[in-house]
């Protein structure tokens, strides 16, 4: 899947699956779409900084009284920054990772890399599907397709972090369809 995306937009997909790691999740959601995004990607009308997003999401998930897998496994003893201390390859390498879908289960959508396979929740599968879709298929999915496939859904976390963080989505969904026209 990542032979169609842009080194951005590999990169960004790649970077979200690194924060949803260095939270300790298992999956990885469209918030952190959002928060790679955030720090990558300045566009007019998206102003949010990565800070407000991280700390929002913080927010939400602590309001939703849901402990993170690190602290998960730390009551097991189990060191999470210790055991990606001792993998030996860079996991940050861009090569290093692959989007599948897996033949027998069509919806479900694996991010895999050096560090292990980080499945997409539905929300975040929505965002790589609609980005990938909005083009045509002999075209190259981008950050802003990323956005688009996060706004195309109005009632999902990252939508909603936006609203609360003061974003216009109208004039923001508007920049992005004049980006769309212009390239």
């Amino acid at each position: 899947m990542f032979a169609r995306f842009t080194p951005e937009a590999r990169r960004t997909t790649i970077r979200a699956g690194l924060l949803a790691l260095d939270e300790g999740r298992t999956t990885l959601d469209e918030d952190l779409f959002l928060l790679a995004l955030a720090e990558s990607w300045p566009v007019a009308g998206f102003t949010v900084t990565p800070e407000a997003v991280r700390t929002e999401i913080g927010e939400r998930r602590a309001a939703e009284g849901r402990a993170g897998d690190r602290e998960l496994l730390a009551t097991l003893g189990i060191d999470l920054d210790e055991i990606r201390r001792r993998i030996p390859v860079r996991r940050d390498d861009p090569l290093a990772w692959r989007l599948r879908r897996s033949r027998v289960r069509p919806l479900n959508v694996v991010l895999v890399g050096p560090v292990g396979d980080l499945p997409l929740t539905g929300r975040a599968r929505k965002v790589v599907e609609v980005a990938m879709n909005r083009r045509g298929s002999g075209s190259r999915v981008t950050d802003e397709d990323l956005l688009r496939g996060l706004l195309a859904d109005g009632s999902n976390a990252s939508v909603s972090i936006l609203r609360h963080l003061g974003v216009d989505l109208l004039p923001l969904a508007r920049s992005l369809n004049f980006l769309r026209r212009s390239a």
